[in-house]
């Protein structure tokens, strides 16, 4: 048996499940049901395999959450390939096929290939349809997994089979696009359609051999992309200008379309990629008004709601089918019904050059994160958690003072040329244009407020006098 790695792809920013999901934290990251994030639970639901250690596909930008996730779980070894730019599914599938083929030693591996934002509730039958797919896959066919419909859903490809080649294994016939609603009902009646779930499994060089002969500029590309592998801590990063160079399409357009070795394994799973609010109401758990209710929220007299409140009490009178999201920096309230138009308000916020499509106030770093508490004109005020070990690295504001109070844990402060400690209940002042630098030395997170003060308090105001965790052009006006 041929090993078997898991190859799971988290791009993609979720923009229909705004305002929880945002640029630069997506519904892939979030904790949207249970203790772990959609990432981790879709690494987790591996381990009834026998695979190896999963390997993660994502963007430059989200390196570190999906770094923190897995080392949450145990499963960061390396193992990360960042994407420059996004590129769709084609192109990231082969930077992983091309990266496995080079660590493989001669053995040409099977490559499972799963998204880090579905929902699956039965596991069960999620293991034991890749089980029965890896025998096909192992002969050198392209297995994509097809989701038996349970309703006529119009916000889903599908694909139909074909002739019946072993028991419960098909032909790929045709995929099809999103239907309207009748289309719909007519695939669900013919019970000749699934839907398409976007996981398949194959040969690494049975993919690359498909995608030589169908989109030969994608293979080109990332051909000479992992040519250039850059290891860099926990990253593997590849060439930027040759994969900037890489056309876009998914691995449905650039292959599985045209080739003539795909199958379809029927699953039904329990499945959902949780593509909007609605989709997150119908998998969740409901009160006995048939609300989804997370956080602090009194429901009196409402049913067929989504209410989700992050750090207000919310509360609902005589209310139906809404959805109502409380974050820090914005409120969402949408009938459930309309939901998909969640984006126009994302390509709102774009337009209006506000932060609140591209991030949370709570930002996630290497050494830790921040959340930003109150501003103003001439200030800022931010809770700071650095991680044990951690560090900022010497840095210099030339328009910013910055005043540091210590809530929990020790600092290890350098100033200028002086070094000290500063412990709980204790602060320090950091004047203009002085260098500086902040470690936690300790075995508990270090939290601090920093209060910062002067006529600019941009990001871009840091002048960095060393540089870790790779960062890239775009991000060195980010404290690192």
């Amino acid at each position: 048996m041929s090993k078997l790695i898991p190859v799971i792809m988290a791009g993609g920013t979720g923009s229909r499940l705004w305002p929880l999901s945002r640029e630069h934290h997506p519904k892939q990251f979030l904790n949207l049901e249970g203790e772990f994030s959609m990432l981790q639970n879709t690494v987790k639901r591996l381990q009834q395999l026998s695979v190896t250690e999963p390997v993660v596909i994502c963007n430059d930008k989200h390196r570190f959450l999906v770094a923190e996730q897995l080392r949450a779980i145990d499963k960061l070894a390396n193992n990360i390939i960042l994407e420059p730019v996004g590129r769709n599914t084609a192109p990231a599938i082969a930077l992983a096929a091309f990266s496995a083929l080079q660590n493989a030693k001669g053995e040409d591996p099977l490559l499972l290939i799963l998204a880090a934002d579905h929902v699956i509730r039965d596991e069960d039958a999620f293991v034991s349809a890749i089980k029965h797919a890896e025998q096909f896959a192992e002969q050198g066919k392209l297995v994509t997994f097809g989701i038996v419909p349970s309703h006529a859903e119009t916000g889903y490809g599908y694909i139909r089979r074909g002739d019946e080649i072993a028991e419960n294994v098909y032909k790929v016939a045709e995929f099809v696009e999103k239907p309207d609603i009748s289309t719909a009902l007519s695939y669900l009646s013919s019970g000749q359609y699934y839907w398409n779930s976007g996981m398949f499994l194959f040969r690494a060089g049975r993919f690359l051999d498909e995608l030589k002969q169908f989109s030969p500029d994608i293979y080109s590309a990332c051909q000479k992309a992992v040519g250039q592998i850059n290891p860099d801590f926990d990253f593997i990063r590849v060439d930027r200008e040759a994969f900037m160079a890489c056309p876009s399409d998914s691995i449905d357009y650039a292959v599985m379309e045209h080739t003539k070795h795909a199958v379809v394994v029927p699953m039904s799973a329990g499945w959902s990629d949780v593509g909007s609010w609605s989709s997150l109401w119908e998998i969740s758990n409901k009160d006995h008004q048939s609300n989804v209710l997370h956080g602090d929220v009194f429901a009196h007299r409402s049913e067929n709601n989504y209410i989700y409140a992050e750090n207000s009490f919310v509360s609902t009178v005589g209310v139906t089918n809404l959805v109502i999201i409380q974050t820090t920096d914005a409120l969402l309230v949408a009938d459930k019904d309309c939901v998909q138009d969640v984006k126009k308000v994302v390509d709102y916020l774009k337009e209006s050059d506000r932060d609140e499509y591209k991030q949370h106030r709570e930002v996630f770093r290497p050494w830790g994160k921040y959340n930003i508490i109150d501003s103003g004109d001439n200030y800022l005020v931010k809770r700071i958690t650095v991680k044990p070990g951690e560090k900022f690295v010497a840095q210099m504001h030339h328009q910013r003072a910055e005043h540091w109070v210590v809530v929990s844990g020790t600092a290890r402060v350098t100033k200028g040329d002086d070094v000290f400690l500063v412990s709980e209940n204790e602060s320090t002042f950091i004047p203009l244009q002085t260098i500086h630098a902040l470690e936690n030395p300790g075995l508990v997170p270090l939290e601090l407020i920093e209060i910062q003060s002067g006529s600019y308090l941009g990001e871009d105001d840091i002048i960095r006098l060393e540089q870790r965790f790779g960062f890239s052009e775009e991000e060195t006006n980010e404290r690192s």
